[in-house]
């Protein structure tokens, strides 16, 4: 067992360590894998005839299992002395997934593919969240979640630029318009299951104390604090919709004046940009967060949510398509996601003891996947049967109120 005291004490020692790299490469590459096929396949979805309202509800019911991956898994994390063996499951899983997107002719499949692959990012997240908060000390952990959020923001930087490449090139030399999609799919599965690899090898994990309370007992057991910061968690996360939904709105706005594929690929091009942003934002915000606090941060980083939303309602009521102007909109998304994805993940750990952050990564995940099932669903639903401007103009208002929420409880939590 001293061994192990060992290992926790030198992985504390110095927030830049092995697991902390380890995991930030494992995230990398499993990103690479799926925004490869996540930039392609709005594009996919139109080639086999799928509307809005199916893509919504695809990414709302993958993110509804993942939740709830997340809360069980959690909890049964925190009764196990080793959480490495699930996480490494779990990567492999969804890495796996992306290439049943190949083998999909409509909406069903899809929507299997993009759920098993989310139960396997849902059974792995809260573990890896917990292993990532105990490799650091407590003052280093924006630093650590910081650089673990840039290193999966540069894998979604790589995937959808190799995606989009791999699309036009294939498209030019293949009739079907479907084969260059079911291709960059299969190309995903190299970065996806290397992913697996990375974690198995790189990181090490101490084992930690079992913790025998029952699961209503544990959830009921949180911190009040941790629970008040849920219910801005989950206002901004009704309104905070697939990325995917993005990329389709400017693939629309694009398409009268560039043609809907050379639309598609610009649309896919701005994501990258948006990716850029993320990564750019992801470990200064993290690291400004240990020394300013992350409450205020995290409400700026929802506002952002809601302007950039606002934003596309704009270029729909005035029908614009200038690129430019939509580059400013997925920046800004790629800069409120760094801070939501960063600070939200710090701010559990520092709200909740160690023994319990299985379980409280779980409650969160949940909290998230079920805010992102009626954000996505709903705004896929609105834009198909209304318009996308009463759509966008319904997550401006979610994502506001949550930014109002938690600063207002920015002082109390803290």
């Amino acid at each position: 067992m001293s061994t192990h005291l060992h290992e926790a004490t030198a992985a504390r020692s110095d927030w830049l360590n092995r697991n902390v790299f380890g995991m930030g490469l494992a995230s990398l590459l499993s990103d690479a894998g799926h925004e490869m096929a996540t930039v392609v396949l709005p594009g996919f979805l139109a080639v086999l005839g799928v509307s809005a309202a199916a893509l919504g509800m695809i990414e709302g019911i993958a993110d509804f299992v993942s939740s709830f991956a997340k809360l069980g898994v959690g909890w049964f994390s925190d009764r196990l002395m080793r959480r490495k063996p699930i996480v490494v499951s779990g990567y492999l899983l969804t890495g796996a997934s992306t290439g049943l997107f190949a083998i999909s002719y409509g909406w069903a499949a899809v929507l299997i593919s993009r759920v098993i692959g989310w139960f396997g990012r849902g059974a792995r997240t809260p573990l890896r969240d917990a292993i990532l908060a105990d490799s650091v000390s407590a003052e280093s952990r924006g630093k650590a979640f910081g650089f673990h959020r840039a290193g999966d923001t540069v894998g979604a930087i790589i995937g959808p630029l190799l995606g989009v490449g791999f699309l036009a090139h294939f498209q030019a030399n293949v009739g079907d318009p479907s084969i260059p999609f079911r291709i960059v799919f299969l190309l995903a599965l190299i970065p996806g299951l290397g992913s697996g690899v990375a974690f198995a090898f790189l990181v090490r994990e101490a084992r930690v104390a079992l913790s025998r309370t029952n699961f209503l007992a544990a959830v009921r057991g949180l911190p009040r604090a941790f629970r008040r910061f849920l219910w801005g968690a989950g206002i901004f996360g009704m309104g905070d919709f697939a990325r995917t939904l993005m990329i389709l709105a400017a693939t629309q706005l694009l398409a009268p004046s560039y043609g809907i594929q050379h639309a598609g690929r610009i649309a896919g091009l701005l994501y990258v940009g948006h990716n850029v942003f993320c990564a750019a934002y992801s470990y200064p915000m993290g690291a400004l967060s240990d020394r300013l606090g992350r409450r205020e941060l995290l409400a700026l980083g929802y506002l952002a949510g809601s302007l950039v939303s606002f934003g596309f309602l704009a270029a729909f009521w005035w029908r614009l398509s200038v690129p430019v102007y939509l580059l400013a909109l997925f920046g800004l998304g790629g800069f409120s996601i760094a801070v939501v994805d960063c600070l939200e993940g710090a701010i559990t750990a520092d709200l909740v003891a160690e023994g319990e952050r299985g379980v409280a990564y779980g409650v969160l995940g949940t909290v998230n996947g079920v805010g992102d099932l009626v954000a996505s669903v709903l705004v896929g639903a609105l834009w198909t049967t209304f318009s996308p401007k009463l759509a966008f103009a319904y997550a401006a208002v979610l994502m506001g109120l949550g930014a109002g929420v938690i600063y207002g409880l920015s002082e109390a939590a803290e």
